[in-house]
């Protein structure tokens, strides 16, 4: 039965991977049970599985909404495929993506059941806290079309009616996300169109991107000056999707930075608007730094260290890397030696979220950057690129 009235909603500033003895871990095993009947099949075959956090429970995203993430819900994301076409073995990159909305009981079921399914998976998979706005291109590259719309299983936001009605006022920033080809795809590059519904005010223009706005028998389409031509032309397919849906009872207006009729559009959020400058513009990127977690001298220490990265890693410990300033693709490595102590491994990622809290005003955004968490032997792509130029 859905919430009545809208539950608290998740503080991305508490979030974790492990959530070892808290409250929500306590209400998580309370409702989940002993065994969990959606990980019997999980990872047997190579591709992807969604599931969305609903009450406690795990349920199955249908395959048609692969790609649609709600701000009011969260999900895990399991990306099953092999390392090379000669591996014996499957591999796994297993996500939990955490919407701007979600309650505390749904952003804490899936940090739990993310761990239970990477004790089920056998500790193999490469772990991903993923957070809205702030995914990483690993996880954007499972969809040529990522969307994130509002709305929930339980937050009491609306929901969004297909067909959906002429009486609506929404705001999409839409951006083309460039990425590297998946694991095991050499060769290849792809790039996922992302869609993000705003609020429609203006605050949410930003310079550098290109926007839909969705006015029920019109549809408007604004390309900025900085924005790239193939994301224009992606645009303009997700605005004859809109049209499609409303079987042609609207029409379609483009505005162009630089021409005297985008004031028309600017003025829909008020006199005097204008675009805002990217947060991103001014930010540089700095040197990897890297921090040793260790229990060495009979209690856990949080140790800065100086050196190439690949040097530094020893199996006896566990390390925080903080390539958070990387534009490209910015994200705080957890990686676990083999013969880490069961106290360095469980308080890892709580070193690696006090760690962006503590740093979150160095530059926009941090909080929401993704933590990745692997084992020694099992390192992501991107790591081991890291391990290579150090």
């Amino acid at each position: 039965m859905a919430y009545l009235t809208k539950p608290t909603v998740y503080n991305i500033e508490d979030s974790n991977i492990a959530l070892l003895g808290s409250d929500v871990e306590k209400r998580v095993r309370e409702n989940a049970g002993d065994a969990e009947p959606a990980w019997e099949t999980a990872g047997q075959d190579a591709g992807l599985k969604i599931w969305r956090i609903e009450q406690f429970h795990i349920a199955d995203w249908a395959e048609d909404r692969y790609g649609s993430f709600y701000a009011g819900d969260s999900y895990i994301v399991l990306y099953t495929y092999k390392s090379s076409p000669e591996a014996k073995d499957l591999s796994f990159n297993l996500h939990f993506w955490l919407g701007a909305n979600t309650t505390v009981d749904e952003a804490g079921t899936a940090a739990y059941k993310t761990v239970e399914l990477d004790d089920h998976l056998h500790g193999k998979p490469v772990q991903f806290r993923e957070v809205q706005g702030y995914e990483s291109p690993q996880f954007l590259s499972y969809f040529q079309r990522f969307t994130c719309l509002d709305g929930g299983v339980a937050t009491g936001f609306r929901k969004v009616v297909d067909p959906p009605p002429l009486d609506v006022r929404k705001l999409y920033r839409i951006t083309l996300s460039r990425l590297p080809s998946r694991i095991g795809e050499a060769g290849k590059s792809k790039s996922t169109l992302v869609v993000r519904e705003v609020p429609a005010e203006a605050a949410s223009l930003v310079a550098g991107d290109t926007y839909v706005l969705d006015r029920g028998e019109e549809v408007w389409q604004l390309n900025t000056t900085e924005s790239a031509g193939q994301e224009r032309y992606k645009a303009a397919e997700f605005v004859q999707s809109l049209i499609a849906e409303r079987k042609g009872q609207c029409q379609l207006k483009v505005f162009d930075e630089g021409h005297s009729g985008v004031s028309g559009f600017l003025g829909e959020f008020g006199e005097g608007t204008t675009l805002l400058p990217s947060p991103l513009a001014n930010q540089q990127t700095q040197p990897i730094k890297i921090f040793k977690v260790s229990d060495a001298s009979g209690k856990l220490e949080f140790t800065p260290l100086q050196g190439p990265v690949g040097s530094l890693l020893s199996s006896s410990d566990a390390f925080l890397i903080d390539d958070t300033h990387n534009l490209a693709r910015p994200a705080l490595y957890a990686w676990i030696g083999k013969q880490a102590s069961l106290a360095e491994r469980r308080s890892v990622i709580q070193y690696a979220q006090n760690y962006l809290y503590r740093e979150r005003d160095s530059h926009v955004g941090l909080l929401g950057v993704p933590i990745i968490k692997m084992d020694e032997g099992r390192e992501s792509r991107d790591f081991t690129d890291i391990l290579s130029a150090s």
